[in-house]
């Protein structure tokens, strides 16, 4: 095979000495992306971005190629075998030189006595020429047909590994599975296409396939490194999880530490902790100190044994691999975890001496000490991250956070205004509005965002919406109304202002203008449920028993702790809205049924006072006195107090 492949490169070479002589560059530079074949196919050719001479006798070749491809319904995603090889869909008997003129095969010194339209069953010159020019034009799918009908030829496993680079970036995965296990089995000696065949068919989905495969390479080679062939593989659905495991069940890995690791995964993920220690057990008798290894061991051990145990087994494994910054941090996190945070911030201090460079860990440690009210401790962390340009922001930001905490507000001030990285500025300005109403500086606060918003035009929006509050907040409506209608101007499209602006909007005085910014919003954000709520609470306050605001508010409360969606403040908004309609209705026991279990676990006023009516209207004098009680302790309000909120609803 080597004496073959050395013939058609020197076959080549010799070809690029005659095209030079008479085509100069272009072509020489065409029949180099024939030398350029990977020896795997990760190391695909990136062809040079280079046009075809524009001459008559290679146009009319190239529509020989295509008519005759096209003639036999041949696409990229036709199936190939080596019966197509020798059907001639590529004609090989149109040689390189029957597209030359007719003097090509002649130097300028002597008559050349070559053999014109000679034949060979190895992969054809033009052919690969002309699907390399293809590819380099941006036609992935002749270039898909000629690659993998000439991949059939004799020695060819360059262009095999070629076209499947090819079919990886551009077809389905299980149409390059196809063609890997066509080309597999015309060549069932090549170790390499066993790997591609069985990464293919775990991507693919086909366990049973990737089974068989994976036995096949492991008889061959007990130890062989699988990592490349597990990469990116792992399914997503636990039925493919099952069929997976099933599928590696059967195959002995007792010698294969990616297999055994593979196993032991997938049965931790299945609640199986007691065999999956076995396989992750013979997995780091292979390679004992692999971090990952290590960590997914102790995942398991978290299943199955005390906590005291699984801390010493991450001691002695960081002990083993003291270097390992991965292993102090799992650690660190595993403590934070149980709540031994005390342990957890030794153990920082303890990395941040050893890892003195790594910002992470000096960030995690400042962290972990305002965690734990260790302020000087982190004060002095975050000045010396601070001399990392990278972490400046980051550094500025939590300091403002310690000093803060430390009722230290003017210091606070100062490092969150200097705070101006982009995905933290707008929390930062946050805080100093809230520092500068707490000191009722009310100009301050509104100086601080007409401010933010001239420096980040980014966050103007949310600027004109933390305003319109502050104004709200001083019973300044119409001045926040009015704010809000100018910014949606500035800003036609920007959801928040519309909502804010529809928030202000009075349920009843406003009804059509509050309407007609709801359904906007709801057409452009159907499943959004705070538009849906406020929608709800506006068609309730007009017509108690509309069926489409309960319906709405009742599907917000269906909605699932473990949806994206699910909100817990506007569950219990709706919960509210609920409740009130119910009250209007004097329906006193559903408000019960929908606040009491809420009000127990995380009790509000607004909960507090529907629940209180609730309890009036039913005659229950022993609930009322006591939840009078419990709300004038809770929000420290007196009896005249409570009866003025209770108006309110």
């Amino acid at each position: 095979m080597h004496n073959a492949q050395s013939s058609f490169r020197a076959l080549l070479h010799a070809l690029i000495e005659r095209l030079c002589r008479r085509y100069k560059l272009a072509f020489s530079l065409a029949v180099c992306l024939c030398l350029g074949f990977p020896a795997h196919a990760d190391n695909a050719v990136v062809s040079p971005n280079i046009a075809l001479p524009e001459t008559s006798s290679i146009s009319a070749n190239t529509d020989t190629i295509t008519n005759t491809a096209s003639a036999k319904g041949i696409s990229s995603h036709t199936p190939v075998t080596e019966s197509m090889a020798n059907k001639n869909l590529i004609t090989d008997n149109v040689s390189l030189a029957s597209a030359m003129p007719s003097d090509f095969n002649k130097t300028s010194n002597e008559p050349s006595n070559e053999p014109r339209n000679k034949t060979s069953n190895e992969p054809s010159l033009y052919a690969l020429l002309d699907a390399e020019f293809s590819e380099n034009r941006d036609d992935t799918e002749r270039a898909l047909v000629i690659y993998k009908q000439q991949s059939f030829k004799q020695d060819a496993t360059a262009v095999f590994e070629r076209a499947l680079s090819l079919s990886l970036r551009n077809d389905r995965v299980e149409e390059s599975l196809q063609f890997a296990k066509a080309w597999q089995d015309e060549n069932p000696d090549h170790v390499p296409a066993w790997f591609y065949v069985a990464h293919l068919a775990l991507r693919a989905h086909d366990y049973e396939l990737a089974g068989e495969t994976l036995n096949r390479i492991l008889s061959y080679d007990p130890r062989a490194d699988l990592s490349e062939i597990l990469i990116g593989i792992y399914p997503n659905s636990d039925e493919d999880k099952r069929e997976l495991l099933s599928a590696l069940q059967p195959i002995d890995s007792e010698q294969n530490a990616s297999l055994s690791v593979l196993k032991a995964g997938l049965l931790y993920q299945f609640n199986e902790p007691k065999i999956a220690i076995v396989h992750i057990n013979r997995a780091l008798e292979r390679q004992p100190d692999y971090v990952p290894f290590i960590t997914l061991k102790a995942d398991i051990l978290r299943k199955i044994e005390t906590p005291k145990a699984v801390i010493k087994y991450l001691n002695q494994a960081r002990l083993r691999n003291a270097d390992s910054k991965n292993l102090y941090l799992y650690e660190i996190r595993y403590l934070l975890d149980l709540k031994k945070n005390e342990k957890a911030w030794q153990l920082l201090l303890d990395a941040h001496q050893r890892f003195a460079d790594d910002a992470e860990i000096t960030l995690l440690a400042a962290l972990v000490s305002l965690d734990i009210e260790k302020y000087t401790s982190a004060d002095q962390l975050l000045n010396t991250l601070a001399k990392n340009p990278a972490y400046l922001d980051q550094s500025y930001y939590y300091l403002g956070i310690s000093a803060e905490r430390q009722q230290n507000f003017e210091q606070a001030k100062y490092y969150l205004n200097a705070v101006m990285q982009e995905d933290l500025v707008l929390e930062a300005r946050r805080k100093v509005v809230a520092l500068d109403l707490l000191n009722d500086d009310v100009d301050a606060a509104i100086a601080t965002l007409e401010k933010l918003r001239k420096d980040f035009s980014v966050f103007a929006p949310d600027s004109f919406v933390l305003q319109a509050d502050i104004l709200w907040q001083q019973h300044e409506s119409a001045a926040a109304l009015r704010l809000l209608t100018k910014a949606a101007r500035q800003y036609p499209d920007n959801e928040m202002l519309l909502f804010a602006r529809a928030q202000l909007l009075d349920d009843k005085e406003d009804y059509i203008v509050k309407r007609t910014l709801l359904n906007h919003l709801q057409a452009l954000d159907p499943s959004n449920p705070a538009y849906q709520l406020s929608y709800a609470q506006l068609l309730l306050a007009n017509e108690r028993g509309s069926e489409q605001g309960l319906a709405l508010a009742t599907a917000i409360i269906q909605i699932r702790y473990d949806d994206p969606r699910y909100d817990n403040e506007l569950h219990l908004q709706a919960l509210n809205v609920l409740a009130s309609n119910a009250l209007a209705n004097e329906k006193y026991q559903q408000v019960i049924d929908y606040l009491q279990t809420p009000y127990d676990v995380l009790p509000t006023l607004r909960s507090g006072t529907l629940l209180l009516r609730a309890y009036q209207g039913l005659g229950d004098n022993e609930k009322v006195d006591a939840l009078l009680a419990d709300l004038q302790q809770r929000f420290s309000f007196g009896q005249h107090n409570i009866n003025d909120r209770i108006q309110l609803y």
